[in-house]
């Protein structure tokens, strides 16, 4: 299956034959039963599948546009919504959309939200009310993704590493994670951070800053902030995130989200 969707993503031709457009076919089914991943962590490293996202490209081009009804509402998309929720152990509040070629495991619950195909999402995770989750994203277990949340996807070009979220964190309100960044295990992000590839990410809590960029370590307490910069016109505030603390270990899992936000200070 990897060989041909490869040989079919160097030469689109060969999508005529059936043998490859099954292969495609093969590989969305497989990455909605959770048995193939956009990436997948080996040895403590992330690292993306390229065959995999070359697969979801290759389904945009041989899925066939087509008619979707939803009681009163119709839409027109190549990827269906995904199915057998009840039998996958999910929830999905109405009119919240898992994509078909997205993965979630037992017990997760999408609110009024979006996952995108690709995305994988692990058990106890709440995607809360307009939070999405973008194509290939990697959500781990115990996540919490507020209100308005935006994960981004990636899947071109394939191999681009997407965002990772991984077990236990937090994600504040309108908080914004794209371009391949990674966020550590039970880190808490506020209300309204924003993280790119390029956003500094300075840690605050010692003698002297350290900066991060792509990464928060695991369970930091993150917030919004800003750090100047001079510009022939003058200085002008630019956008950062500051690590102000840590959770601590000896709070227990399920309250220390809470306690995380009061002690800090961190809006959610």
């Amino acid at each position: 299956m990897r060989e041909r969707i490869e040989a079919a993503y160097r030469d689109r031709g060969l999508l005529e034959e059936e043998e490859y457009r099954q292969a495609v076919f093969d590989a969305i089914a497989a990455l909605d039963r959770g048995e193939i991943r956009v990436a997948e962590k080996h040895g403590g490293e992330w690292r993306s599948n390229a065959w995999v996202m070359q697969a979801i490209n290759l389904y945009f081009v041989v899925a066939e546009m087509r008619t979707i009804t939803s009681g009163p509402f119709e839409y027109r998309d190549r990827i269906p919504t995904k199915k057998n929720l009840a039998e996958a152990g999910v929830r999905v509040v109405p009119p919240g959309t898992v994509r078909y070629g997205a993965y979630v495991e037992p017990g997760v619950v999408v609110m009024p939200g979006y996952v995108n195909i690709g995305a994988w999402v692990g058990s106890g995770t709440m995607v809360d009310t307009w939070a999405t989750v973008g194509s290939g994203a990697q959500i781990g277990r115990n996540v919490h993704l507020s209100g308005g949340a935006g994960i981004g996807g990636v899947l071109e070009p394939p191999g681009a590493m997407p965002v990772v979220i991984e077990d236990g964190a937090f994600i504040g309100s309108r908080a914004i994670v794209v371009e391949g960044v990674r966020v550590g295990e039970e880190a808490v992000l506020g209300a309204n951070v924003v993280l790119t590839a390029s956003t500094p990410i300075i840690d605050v809590t010692g003698e002297e800053e350290r900066v991060y960029r792509g990464y928060v370590p695991p369970r930091s307490v993150v917030v919004a902030g800003s750090r100047p910069r001079e510009f022939p016109s003058g200085t002008y505030q630019l956008q950062a995130a500051l690590i102000i603390g840590r959770r601590r270990e000896s709070t227990d899992r399920k309250t220390s989200l809470n306690q995380a936000l009061r002690e800090f200070g961190v809006p959610s």
